[in-house]
């Protein structure tokens, strides 16, 4: 007998054989190393005009609260129109935010209040570029590759991390704040041109765009009624609210507790981008080897013995040496979660759920990179890093109950099983709301079988479209059960039927339905208005 080798992982650097992806790549390299450059100016400008731990951190807090307020608009927004257009201008805006902020700089017109506002306006073309970025990577690669895209991803942000402050480090000493802010100008440019020059194959749309308040409730629901989705983000934000702490504070560590100056700070960075860069391309063997929870569990405890390193170590060759495997577990995590997410979610909500990953992203950040700052005001340095430790082991202990569930069974492709309606009336595309009834015939033997199933269908409807939902028992027949669900409008209720379901949707159907005694008899109530 013979037995088949497992299958190699897929390669780190696979995607970066498909020319497209490649080329948006090394773009998004360009600007996330400008970002980087910029966060450091920013940074080393407060460093240097204020004396408080609390507003060196809401430099970070300001670059990523707009993501909270506006990444699930910008899901939408991404879901609904051309995300090539969008992404062009986007970086167009952001390209007018950052000249405004290098001239300002260089005049010497840059106080504390205004560097925060433009660093909140730059976050806001973040916020408007992410989740339409992330949404197309599933376009541009197989899905089998999509884990190995995610890590390049982390790669492209880690590397930047590395180059970009030391760069940043070397040009703030010689040549002063201004020129930094510039370089960023100069990213957001270079890479609305990479996306003008790209021209993505023609694909035929799955009807007319959503109107964008309906795809908003659309996105909240689907979130809201995917458990899978609701565990991803908490293991999100139990990892990234005391891991927030690393950046807030790094910036204290280099200036405070080692002596260093920018170039000193850039170095530090540097090391963690070094060891991200690492992390991303051991990740493929790693997740090969080890369970994705184990991973989680590894990942947070070594990320919190860094904290406590940072807290007690003043020696800058340690300190270095100790960044690298915190870089290695913040890539390790975060890029496996992101793939999680990518995985899962179907491609007519993939911008919005993502979007949604991005607020808790970038929220988790700003609240912890503001209470670590507060706290390292109140009790100082060494005991805000230990309390974000303490924090991070016990995240790291919560994934006995709050485990990542395993999706790798579910099949996640459009599936359009349900017959069209045939309507004596003409509902118009946007009349409502449908109030949809389905009639099951069932035996007593199986009628407990058959609610329990009902439960997955219930949470299906809610994801797909339905705003409320109910399970009844016929009065006048013991043995028919009526499931009834609202949908907002017909034209929501019509998506349903051509293309929200997916085959792990159908699987939940049918096996409620293989309980009934026979087919449904569906009907749809239209509002009498």
């Amino acid at each position: 007998m013979t037995t088949e080798a497992p299958a190699a992982p897929p390669s780190a650097w696979a995607p970066l054989r498909i020319a497209a992806f490649r080329a948006l790549w090394l773009a998004l390299l360009a600007s996330n190393i400008g970002t980087w450059m910029q966060t450091v100016g920013a940074q080393w400008l407060l460093v240097e005009q204020s004396g408080t731990d609390t507003l060196v951190a809401v430099v970070q807090t300001a670059s990523t609260l707009p993501i909270v307020l506006l990444a699930l608009p910008s899901g939408a927004l991404a879901d609904i129109f051309d995300r090539r257009r969008l992404l062009i201008a986007v970086q167009i805006f952001l390209a007018g935010v950052g000249a405004l902020l290098t001239g300002l700089t260089v005049a010497g017109h840059m106080p504390p209040s205004l560097l925060l506002t433009l660093t909140f306006g730059l976050g806001a073309g973040q916020a408007l570029t992410a989740p339409a970025w992330q949404a197309l990577i599933p376009e541009l690669v197989p899905r089998a590759q999509l884990a190995s895209a995610s890590a390049l991803g982390a790669i492209s942000m880690n590397l930047a991390r590395a180059v970009g402050p030391a760069v940043a480090g070397v040009l703030i000493a010689q040549t002063g704040t201004g020129v930094v802010f510039g370089l960023n100008t100069l990213s957001f440019l270079a890479f609305a041109l990479v996306l003008w020059r790209w021209r993505p194959a023609a694909g035929g749309s799955a009807g007319l765009p959503e109107p964008f308040a309906a795809a908003m409730r659309a996105g909240s629901r689907y979130v809201r009624h995917s458990p899978v989705v609701r565990r991803i983000l908490l293991r999100a934000g139990l990892f990234l609210v005391p891991g927030s702490a690393l950046w807030a504070l790094l910036p204290l560590v280099a200036s405070r507790r080692l002596g260093l100056g920018s170039g000193g700070y850039g170095v530090l960075l540097g090391a963690v981008g070094a060891g991200a860069v690492a992390g991303a391309l051991l990740l493929p063997r790693i997740r090969a080897r080890w369970s994705l929870n184990r991973l989680l569990v590894v990942a947070s405890t070594g990320f919190a013995a860094v904290l406590a390193a940072l807290a007690l170590v003043r020696s800058e060759v340690a300190v270095v040496i100790t960044l690298l495997p915190a870089g290695i577990a913040w890539v390790m995590v975060l890029s496996s979660v992101n793939a999680a997410m990518q995985l899962f979610l179907p491609g007519w909500v993939r911008a919005r759920g993502l979007a949604v990953y991005q607020m808790v992203f970038a929220g988790a950040q700003a609240a912890g990179a503001l209470a670590w700052g507060a706290l390292s005001d109140l009790a100082g340095l060494p005991a805000a890093l230990l309390a974000a430790a303490a924090l991070m082991l016990a995240g790291a202990v919560t994934v006995r109950w709050w485990a990542l569930r395993d999706t790798s069974g579910l099949n996640r492709e459009p599936a359009v099983y349900w017959p069209e309606p045939h309507l004596e009336i003409d509902p118009g595309d946007h009349d409502g709301p449908v109030l949809v009834l389905a009639r099951y015939p069932v035996s007593p033997a199986r009628e407990a079988a058959f609610v329990e199933a009902m439960a997955d269908v219930r949470r299906s409807r809610l994801r797909t479209g339905a705003a409320r939902w109910g399970l009844f028992r016929d009065g006048e027949d013991a043995g028919r059960f009526v499931e009834v669900y609202l949908v907002p409008s017909w034209d929501e209720h019509l998506r349903q039927h051509t293309g929200r379901l997916t085959g792990t949707d159908q699987v939940i159907e049918e096996r409620a339905r293989a309980l009934a005694d026979g087919p449904p008899e569906v009907s749809h109530l239209l509002s009498r208005d």
